[in-house]
């Protein structure tokens, strides 16, 4: 991976982790996400003036990306609902490299190094061990971890998937800029169902919020996507899983958040997990 994918992955991963502390940081949940998700639209639209049409046979990784967001967006908002941004976003992140990195090496027969795979490993697992992490009442919350666990897999199976349909089409940004903006409409469309009285707070009151939001998630993934055609898919999902440590201390210093040995632990070793996969190879 060079210093530039490097880069814009560790960028991107600061983004994801302000969007999520903004979610958290809301009391609906699920109007929260969906706020961020259509405010992928405007954005969308803007970059589809400037890219090409993706070719013809990314569009099979296209369906299936819309269908695993949707997933991963709906089970993120129930996880959000019932446990700490501390325990629910590192358990989902922390899954995904794990998965993604066995099915490469195991399915998709891509080269990784001992060392990357140790890297992955290490940061894999030094997230995980946050499972530990009790609750806001000094209780343990299974259910929290249960479904940020189901949250991980959607996670695993959409990067994946948006990393074969980017190299297919083409185009990064155009690939994810049609994803995103059908992936808009139908969350859209959910809502409007099962809560008509937040769709329209998203688009009275809420616009700013759905902007600001959408816009830092928009451009995290859209980089992302991009970095799915610069280097393996398993090494960038696990380098943005760096987004752990901007993500507690956003659940600490500003969603009040308490802070553990277990919290610290697991984010050193995510640390030391990211420099072995920076002098790796």
């Amino acid at each position: 991976m060079s210093t530039n994918v490097f880069l814009v992955v560790l960028l991107a991963a600061l983004l994801h982790a302000c969007w999520n502390g903004m979610v958290k940081g809301t009391g609906d949940k699920l109007q929260s996400v969906a706020a961020v998700v259509i405010g992928h639209a405007p954005f969308a639209i803007a970059c589809l003036f400037f890219v090409p049409l993706p070719n013809a046979e990314s569009l099979p990784y296209l369906a299936g990306g819309i269908v695993l967001h949707l997933g991963y967006q709906l089970f993120l908002a129930y996880s959000y609902r019932i446990g700490d941004l501390t325990q629910v976003y590192p358990i989902a992140r922390g899954s995904a490299p794990l998965i993604v990195a066995a099915v490469s090496v195991t399915v998709l027969s891509v080269d990784l190094s001992p060392p990357e795979i140790l890297a992955i490993t290490i940061i894999g697992l030094g997230i995980m061990s946050l499972v530990l992490v009790r609750s806001g009442d000094g209780s343990r919350n299974p259910m929290a971890g249960l479904t940020a666990l189901i949250t991980g897999c959607f996670i695993a199976s959409y990067s994946i998937c948006d990393g074969l349909g980017a190299r297919a089409a083409g185009t990064a940004v155009g690939f994810y800029a049609w994803l995103t903006l059908v992936d808009a409409a139908a969350m859209a469309a959910i809502v409007t169902v099962v809560r008509p009285d937040a769709i329209r707070h998203i688009f009275t009151d809420g616009r700013k919020f759905a902007i600001v939001g959408g816009g830092a998630s928009f451009l995290a993934y859209a980089l992302v996507v991009w970095s799915f055609t610069q280097a393996p898919i398993a090494l960038v999902t696990a380098l943005r899983e760096t987004s752990i440590i901007f993500a507690l201390l956003i659940g600490v210093v500003l969603l009040k958040e308490r802070l553990n040995l277990i919290k610290l632990v697991a984010t050193m070793t995510t640390i030391a997990g990211v420099a072995i996969l920076r002098i790796s190879r």
